[in-house]
C-alpha cells in the first residue's frame, strides 16, 4: 500500500508543543486528568503529555462506531470505560481524529453527567466539512480534508498506527 505523507513527524511535534504550552497555561495550578480514546489517541496523548508542565493523570476509554469500515456507523459502543472517577476533576479528552463527531458527541454527553469540574477536548486532527454534529474542540493541532489518513496512531484494518507521520493512503480504501 502506497502512503503519501500529509503531516510530518516534526510538524506534529511542533504543534503538540504549542498545544502543551497552552494547556499548561490554561490549567496552571490545577491537576488534569487526560482521557485517551483508544486505540488511536495513545500516541497523541503520550507525546502531548510530554509537553505539559502540570500534575496529571491518565485514563482511557475505548469506544467503537466503525467496526472494520472506514466510515462511522453512527452506533456507539463503549468497549472500555474509565477506571477513575471524574466528578469535580478537570478532564481533557484526547482524540486522534474527529470526523463526523458522532462518537465524540456521545462520549462528551456520557462524561458530562459524571459532573467533572471541566471537560475539554484536544485533537490531533479535525476533518473539515464532514461534521454531522457540532463539537466544541478547545485544542486542535491540524485541520485536514476528507481523505482517509493513517499513521501516528491512526490505522486501516489495525495497521499503520506505528508510522511517525500522518499519511494519505494511495488507492483510498
Amino acid at each position: 500500500m502506497d502512503i503519501e505523507p500529509l503531516i510530518t513527524a516534526s510538524q506534529i511535534d511542533a504543534k503538540l508543543a504549542e498545544m502543551g504550552k497552552q494547556i499548561s497555561e490554561d490549567y496552571a495550578g490545577e491537576e488534569l486528568l487526560f482521557v485517551g480514546v483508544l486505540r488511536g489517541a495513545f500516541m497523541v496523548m503520550a507525546d502531548l503529555a510530554r509537553h505539559i508542565d502540570l500534575a496529571c493523570e491518565f485514563d482511557f476509554m475505548a469506544v467503537s462506531s466503525y467496526g472494520a469500515s472506514t466510515q462511522t456507523s453512527g452506533v456507539v459502543r463503549i468497549l472500555k470505560d474509565l477506571d477513575e472517577e471524574i466528578e469535580g476533576r478537570h478532564v481533557l479528552i484526547v482524540e486522534d481524529i474527529i470526523d463526523s463527531g458522532l462518537t465524540l458527541n456521545y462520549l462528551v454527553k456520557s462524561l458530562r453527567v459524571r459532573k467533572p469540574a471541566s471537560l475539554e477536548i484536544a485533537a490531533l486532527l479535525i476533518k473539515e466539512g464532514i461534521q454531522r454534529v457540532p463539537i466544541d474542540v478547545r485544542y486542535v493541532a491540524f485541520n485536514i480534508g476528507p481523505e482517509f489518513v493513517v499513521g501516528y496512531g491512526l490505522d486501516y484494518a489495525g495497521k499503520y498506527r506505528n508510522l511517525p507521520y500522518v499519511g494519505v493512503m494511495g488507492g483510498q480504501p
